[in-house]
């Protein structure tokens, strides 16, 4: 579905997905939906993460190396609040054969937050992942990336074209849906309304992230309620501050540099879509609108599945990159 020939009820829709997706988690009534009070710390099979082969930072990332000595390596980053724990599967599932490099960006995931003075920690991540391809002679490197993480991945895509081997990309766009024919100016204003609805108290905020999971997150309720606790180890203002960057980037005018192969995993859940009037091939169609000007582009729709569709169906993302690995 081309852009421009999106009817304007779909593009409302649409927009009305999107904010969904980008605001649900921060607007108080959605956190008065979950338990007053937040989750209770409970072990939890997403936090016990294997042990890394070798731990350093990279312009204050953390990366966690496993895997193989030798094979094309794969760069994990995660989303939004999120850490290591979301790539354990992917992790099992690809050490045999490849060096895999696990990103934990500043301020996520007990991380400490990056200094104050940082304009952006989206363009100092960015700088960090560059930094990691070119000290450790990473030979066209696979970027992984969730939501924030795929972004990441585009935008590293585009600085490097010759050093990144391909990006694969789980929810994340070049530009947030919803936000595409927005003025910069209007952008700007939406994130920093999105900066100023992340709560800065520790118990509202892990409210917030209960609430996150369980309506946008994941499908399981338990496991919503798991990966809350996580997330909620995250600093706050580092939250906000990550999701206003993405809110004001559009990367899609260097999309047509990006030399490597792009795939893009479009999650789908028809219990939520339903209620948009999304279907699952027009969502397919509309990610794949939002990446045109890419040279090569994939999008593979995984069903039923929420934003964190590697926890929802572990099975069908590693099988979507694997066929993707092959094609390399």
């Amino acid at each position: 579905m081309s852009l421009c020939h999106t009817t304007r009820k779909q593009r409302l829709i649409y927009a009305a997905f999107a904010l969904l997706l980008a605001l649900g988690a921060f607007d108080n009534s959605h956190a008065a939906d979950a338990d007053a009070n937040p989750p209770a710390a409970a072990p939890n099979r997403f936090a016990a993460t294997l042990a890394p082969a070798e731990r350093f930072e990279v312009g204050g990332v953390l990366v966690e190396r496993h895997g193989a000595a030798a094979g094309r390596p794969l760069i994990l980053i995660p989303g939004l609040a999120s850490g290591s724990w979301v790539w354990q599967d992917t992790i099992r599932a690809f050490a045999a054969s490849h060096p895999i490099y696990v990103l934990t960006l500043p301020g996520f995931d007990g991380r400490p937050a990056a200094p104050a003075a940082a304009a952006s920690p989206f363009a100092a991540a960015r700088t960090a992942v560059e930094q990691l391809i070119a000290e450790r002679k990473l030979q066209k490197p696979v970027i992984v990336g969730h939501s924030l993480g795929g972004t990441l991945g585009y935008a590293v895509a585009q600085d490097q074209p010759a050093a990144v081997g391909g990006v694969v990309s789980i929810d994340g766009l070049p530009v947030m849906p919803g936000t595409e024919t927005m003025a910069p100016a209007q952008r700007s204003q939406m994130a920093a309304g999105m900066r100023g609805r992340v709560a800065t108290d520790p118990a509202a905020f892990a409210r917030q992230q209960q609430a996150y999971m369980r309506t946008i997150g994941v499908r399981d309720m338990g496991k919503a309620d798991v990966l809350a606790q996580l997330s909620a180890r995250s600093d706050p203002a580092a939250t906000g501050q990550y999701a206003a960057d993405v809110l004001n980037l559009d990367l899609r005018p260097g999309l047509k540099d990006i030399a490597a192969p792009l795939l893009v995993i479009s999650p789908y859940h028809e219990l939520d879509a339903s209620q948009q009037g999304i279907s699952e091939s027009a969502k397919a169609d509309y990610y794949k609108a939002l990446l045109e000007g890419a040279p090569r582009v994939q999008v593979v729709s995984v069903a039923p599945a929420r934003h964190f569709a590697m926890i929802d169906q572990p099975e069908k993302v590693i099988d979507a990159i694997r066929s993707f690995l092959a094609t390399l």
